[in-house]
């Protein structure tokens, strides 16, 4: 990878997995969020998740079939760790508005994605709690979600660049 032609494929990556992101962000803020916490909502996260663990698979397979295994995983990082989290703000949304009493307090988008983030992060300010059984329910999902996603999808990915590189006949070095 000479000069030049080095920079622009980490800059291609890099704002791809920017872009991924600023997208799922995006969606979730125009998103139609306005039908309340119940059977649609939590189907709504199940098949979110869903889709979070196929697009896992795909780049799972992307990344071990590329030329850059470690550029690649971080595009694939800047799309499903903000899918993951905005599924999470977008539930506790609407259970923050369906039932006023889930939380501490009401619930924006921005709180909600707030939320998620410290809870994901384990950082837990506790300026924001659940307060009844529906959203311990929820934040405890996400917490064993979490560490699922930390834990078990990270290795796979870091799997697959393993993979991508062991597959490349130059040398083992660069992204």
């Amino acid at each position: 990878m000479g000069g030049g032609s080095g920079w622009m494929v980490v800059l291609v990556h890099l704002l791809r997995a920017v872009g991924s992101g600023a997208l799922v962000t995006y969606l979730y803020y125009v998103a139609p969020l306005d039908y309340g916490f119940g059977v649609v909502a939590v189907a709504a996260l199940a098949a979110g998740l869903l889709v979070f663990g196929c697009l896992i698979v795909w780049q799972v397979k992307a990344i071990a079939r590329s030329a850059h295994p470690r550029l690649r995983v971080l595009e694939a990082l800047g799309t499903a760790v903000p899918l993951f989290l905005m599924l999470f703000s977008a539930a506790y949304f609407l259970l923050s508005g369906d039932r006023p009493g889930s939380f501490s307090e009401p619930l924006s988008r921005t709180d909600a994605l707030y939320f998620t983030v410290t809870v994901f992060a384990t950082v837990g300010f506790g300026d924001i709690v659940p307060a009844d059984g529906p959203g311990r329910a929820l934040v405890t999902a996400q917490m064993v979600a979490d560490l699922i996603m930390v834990g078990l999808v990270a290795k796979v990915l870091f799997g697959a660049v393993e993979t991508g590189l062991s597959r490349r006949p130059e040398k083992r070095s660069g992204p």
